[in-house]
């Protein structure tokens, strides 16, 4: 793979440390642990444009992105139908769900134990993981984000913002300089879900009590 080099006019570089602090904070953050790779790139790369990122993607997420793509063009004229397509959607969305957790499979063979880092909060903007060794601030990293309970992962290009020590490891706090729209959109339904799953947990006890 060639790595781009910096340029003067990339938006995550023209920000301050602190306007990407502010940016990490625009999306909901939640704390649940997930499975990240994260690969330190060299101080002459430059996060690639958007429109480009898919070049520097491993097929296996490519394909990933494209099946869920044609699953939610496949069911969306279905929607629109009511009540005379509501077993066929319920039908075509278990067969999506299948393929999901296919796709998930394939996905999780992409986890590289040697780059494995544990995450404790995740969100649209960004990860926060929990790493042996601190990270230079505005560090340029490859990673990859797996949601296992979500049968889903995405990829992406990240600087680090914040690189805290608890204990004796780090909490380095990362986020996204360059994330295709449709993976962030996958994160910030993974992070409302997951809530919701919590708040339902939380809410059962009260309930039982009840």
């Amino acid at each position: 793979m060639q790595y781009s080099v910096c340029n003067e006019g990339d938006d995550m570089k023209n920000l301050s440390l602190e306007e990407k602090r502010e940016q990490f904070h625009e999306f909901f953050i939640i704390k649940h642990p997930i499975q990240v790779n994260i690969i330190t790139m060299p101080e002459t790369f430059s996060s690639p444009d958007v429109e480009n990122l898919v070049e520097y993607m491993p097929h296996a997420f490519v394909i990933a992105s494209e099946m869920s793509e044609i699953a939610t063009k496949a069911l969306r004229p279905l929607r629109v139908l009511g009540e005379h397509a509501e077993e066929l959607a319920a039908f075509l969305d278990l067969q999506n769900r299948k393929i999901d957790l296919m796709m998930s499979f394939i996905l999780q063979q992409q986890d590289d134990k040697e780059h494995q880092y544990q995450g404790i909060e995740f969100g649209g903007s960004g990860v926060k993981v929990i790493s042996d060794t601190e990270m230079p601030l505005e560090q340029v990293v490859e990673i990859k984000v797996f949601l296992t309970e979500e049968a889903c992962a995405i990829f992406a290009y990240a600087e680090v913002i914040d690189c805290k020590q608890v204990d004796d490891k780090y909490h380095v706090s990362l986020t996204f300089s360059s994330i295709r729209e449709q993976d962030q959109d996958i994160l910030v339904k993974a992070s409302l879900h997951i809530q919701t799953q919590q708040l339902k947990k939380r809410a059962k006890p009260r309930l039982e009590d009840n």
